[in-house]
């Protein structure tokens, strides 16, 4: 009897211990099989973080005069005036579409998905494509307020002025696309002798029509970028005319402030602006060369591009900082803002240069 219960007790020993051997092995394969599938998951991430960090690379600065000799020896040209902005345009609304990672405003996946410091830069390019796409059809191509404006160069305005971030029906970077064919047709025509309707006009006042709408756009710049700490500002709006009103009221003195989630959108918008107005300012050197020597304004111009250049310095930051005015931390958005203000106030005196005599 007592035989049989210590049979029966080492039966019961090691049937549990059989048991739970092979619940261990269970339990191992399904969590061995749960890594094997959590490995590509983990890799596929970090796969899009680099490949998200490599598309947020702003693209550098490109020979605007080197580009320009090679679009006119394909045409057989050695120099035509408006060749040179009119290729920059080209090449700053191609470097939009085909940087890497292409165009990443309208996307709707990862990486792109997760990313807003690039769709802010390009943000900037593009306004200041439109801006000067607007200045070639109503300005630089025109003699006069009553002379008809160029197909090709009203086709490419309204193109560019498509809505940025459209992912289908039609997508953005198509109606880009169309754009820049009509402006690489209008540089064929201007590089023809025997096409007398394509023109280009380097006269003071029409470099004065484009300046004003940099004017605006670098001042708008530079009043977000300086609110980046919070500023009281009193309203100026009605300053300088004793009978001026407005439509709406509006406090005499406000406290104005960038949303903390901002800050570095407006950076970039501004340093793509930025990056996009070097080339056009470079071109403008080149094709408006006699004018500004006559106005003797070619220093100022090339004072207005050594500040820009300043915008596009690497940044040492992994990302941008909003420490105060005079405090410990660096304050990004103040710094970008003082190159700004300076560009700002030199195409003033610029455009006071143009205007005289």
């Amino acid at each position: 009897m007592a035989l049989e219960k210590i049979k029966q007790g080492w039966h019961n020993i090691t049937h549990r211990e059989k048991s739970q051997a092979y619940n261990d092995n269970g339990d191992s394969e399904s969590t061995a099989r749960w890594g094997w599938l959590l490995i590509p998951i983990v890799l596929l991430g970090l796969a899009l973080v680099v490949l998200g960090c490599y598309w947020s690379f702003t693209p550098t600065l490109f020979n605007v005069s080197a580009r320009t000799e090679a679009a006119l020896v394909e045409y057989e040209r050695k120099s035509v005036v408006g060749a040179a902005t009119t290729v920059s345009l080209i090449t700053v609304a191609d470097t939009l579409l085909n940087k890497p990672g292409g165009y990443l405003s309208n996307d709707v996946t990862p990486p792109s998905l997760w990313l807003d410091n690039m769709p802010h830069w390009e943000y900037g390019v593009i306004i200041q494509v439109r801006d000067m796409s607007k200045a070639m059809r109503e300005a630089f191509s025109r003699s006069q307020s009553q002379s008809l404006e160029d197909e090709n160069l009203a086709t490419a305005e309204s193109r560019f002025n498509f809505n940025n971030d459209s992912w289908l029906f039609p997508a953005t970077e198509k109606q880009y696309r169309e754009g820049i064919t009509h402006l690489n047709r209008y540089l064929q025509r201007l590089a023809d002798p025997a096409d007398k309707n394509a023109q280009f006009f380097a006269r003071a006042d029409n470099l004065r029509y484009w300046l004003s709408t940099v004017e605006t756009r670098l001042g708008n710049l530079s009043q977000r970028l300086s609110a980046s700490v919070g500023q009281q500002r009193i309203n100026t709006d009605l300053a300088g005319d004793s009978v001026a009103s407005q439509a709406t009221p509006a406090p005499g003195d406000d406290f104005v402030k960038t949303p903390w989630l901002e800050i570095d959108d407006i950076y970039f918008e501004a340093r793509g602006s930025a990056w996009a107005l070097i080339h056009f300012l470079r071109a403008v050197e080149h094709d408006f060369a006699d004018v500004l020597e006559k106005k003797n304004a070619l220093v100022s111009l090339r004072q207005i591009i050594r500040e820009l250049e300043a915008t596009q310095y690497r940044i040492h930051s992994p990302m941008i900082l909003n420490g105060s005015g005079f405090g410990l931390w660096a304050n990004h958005s103040l710094v970008m803002a003082s190159y700004i203000s300076r560009a700002n106030a030199a195409i003033i005196d610029l455009r006071e240069l143009l205007a005289q005599g």
